[in-house]
């Protein structure tokens, strides 16, 4: 149980797929303008994760690894990355239309989100087990959300700030992304490194 509570912290706040692994800076900087918008999305993300993780793990398990097919292990991950993605947009269209508008291009771009694949990749390459891999998903998720959120705490305070003209918009956001980073470096000693 501690090994996956320590799993858990080193994916959301040492290994931060953000801020350390530098993965899904699209969605971090392009959906990072409100709050509701990018504790959405970063919920969104998390759901994905989670449901891919398990899904991608089952698939690998059950079907790739018994009939010796691990070749089309990519190929297989990204389907079922799509397959998620797509469940998930049809239920936020649903239950939060407003939601759904805030996202917008967003949202459909999980499938492509570099935090996705890259977690699926990195869970394969370490061999972890069901109960690692769904902690790994959601402290990936959960730091995700996190520095999403943050992000976008942050950037609703500098739109109303005296910010010089020359560092409005994406240069103060790059600057302010790079002291969150060093902020969320300063845990690097406590779990130990996933990868």
């Amino acid at each position: 149980m501690t090994h996956l509570l320590f799993l858990f912290f080193g994916a959301a706040i040492v290994n931060n797929f953000v801020l350390v692994r530098f993965l899904g800076l699209c969605p971090f900087l392009g959906v990072s303008n409100k709050i509701s918008a990018a504790f959405g999305m970063g919920i969104a993300t998390t759901f994905v994760l989670l449901v891919t993780s398990m899904g991608c793990y089952a698939v690998n398990t059950f079907v790739l690894i018994p009939y010796n097919l691990q070749s089309l292990d990519l190929i297989m991950d990204i389907v079922v990355i799509a397959l998620t993605v797509q469940l998930v947009e049809i239920a936020i269209r649903f239950i939060s239309y407003d939601l759904y508008n805030a996202l917008g291009i967003y949202l459909p771009l999980i499938t492509t989100n570099c935090v996705v694949l890259g977690l699926v990749l990195l869970q394969n390459s370490l061999q972890f087990s069901f109960s690692e891999a769904t902690a790994f998903a959601l402290g990936a998720g959960s730091g995700f959300t996190l520095v999403l959120t943050l992000f976008a705490a942050i950037r609703e305070r500098l739109a109303i700030s005296d910010v010089p003209e020359p560092f409005k918009n994406t240069a103060i956001a790059l600057i302010t992304a790079g002291l969150l980073s060093l902020a969320f470096m300063g845990f690097a000693g406590f779990a130990g490194s996933a990868a």
